[in-house]
């Protein structure tokens, strides 16, 4: 899909002449590329992120190929739940859409979105399908409905260099919880990494064999469903035997490591929010993270 735009199209889309808009290409405050011919195209994960620092709202979204999204005045976090549980309890994915895109464009970090907005909104769904208060299809069409927000997000968020640092990642087999390590691969993303999730359910082995092929610096791993402690940690051990060997950063999270499971691992990091996460690979000064 070209996602590329024109001047005049992104002019219309934030309510400014094509004679602006090209003079801010021209000092820099807004990346363009020449085609051939020697036109301007605008990527619109650029376009966004110039909204994003200069604090515009698009008039007209569509045009971005971005969801419409509400006014400057953004709602509070505790609203922005709301709404998002709301949505997803209803399959009404534009609105769910719509709430991510105005926290984001709103500067709010994916962390933020993430960790205070997406995490909390599917702990309530969570609790009432707990209670019975909800179908099991409510509760699963609403963590399909995520995974294809956090895909659109994913296109939105500028791609990091060649030369940044790379950090992969995924959940092991009987593990099928997938939006942890989407919400891993975008928060590492933002925060100037190349950040590869290989999904949910992989072999120890395949793991280790993707370690030794690419590399890493970091491998993460997500952790939501443990069947057997013991063969969970034999499949563990074995990850982070690799790792040690090739020099890599393990760094693991997630709900279904209590203290007891913890004490068994070895790990360079345990992070249990993606702040945390963030916070320890800006440590690392492996990469400069971008303003979060």
């Amino acid at each position: 899909m070209d996602r590329s735009l024109t001047p005049k199209q992104v002019a219309q889309a934030i309510g400014v002449s094509e004679a602006s808009l090209k003079r801010w290409c021209d000092k820099g405050l807004v990346r363009a590329v020449r085609t051939a011919g020697g036109h301007r195209r605008l990527a619109v994960e650029d376009v966004l992120e110039f909204l994003r620092r200069t604090g515009r709202r698009p008039l007209n979204a569509e045009l971005l190929q971005l969801p419409v999204v509400r006014s400057a005045t953004s709602l509070t976090l505790e609203d922005s739940i709301r709404n998002l549980t709301d949505g997803l309890l209803a399959g009404d994915e534009d609105l769910a859409l719509r709430v991510v895109f105005d926290l984001y464009l709103a500067k709010t970090s994916v962390c933020d979105i993430g960790d205070r907005v997406i995490v909390e909104a599917m702990r309530s769904i969570g609790e009432k399908w707990s209670n019975h208060d909800v179908e099991p299809y409510q509760e699963r069409r609403a963590c399909e409905i995520c995974g294809h927000i956090l895909s659109q997000l994913r296109a939105l968020i500028p791609v990091s260099s060649e030369t940044a640092p790379l950090a992969i990642g995924g959940t092991l087999s009987g593990d099928a919880y997938r939006m942890p390590t989407l919400l891993i691969e975008l928060a590492l993303r933002e925060a100037g990494w190349r950040a590869e999730s290989f999904g949910t359910g992989l072999p120890a082995e395949t793991l280790c064999a993707a370690m030794e092929t690419l590399r890493p610096k970091l491998f993460w791993l997500s952790v939501s469903h443990i069947g057997s402690m013991s063969e969970f940690l034999e499949r563990y051990n074995l990850i982070y035997e690799c790792s040690q060997k090739l020099k890599i950063l393990i760094v693991v999270g997630g709900q279904a490591l209590d203290a007891d499971a913890r004490r068994q691992m070895q790990y360079n990091a345990f992070c249990d929010s993606l702040r945390h996460l963030v916070n320890f690979v800006a440590g690392t000064n492996l990469a400069k993270p971008l303003v979060v």
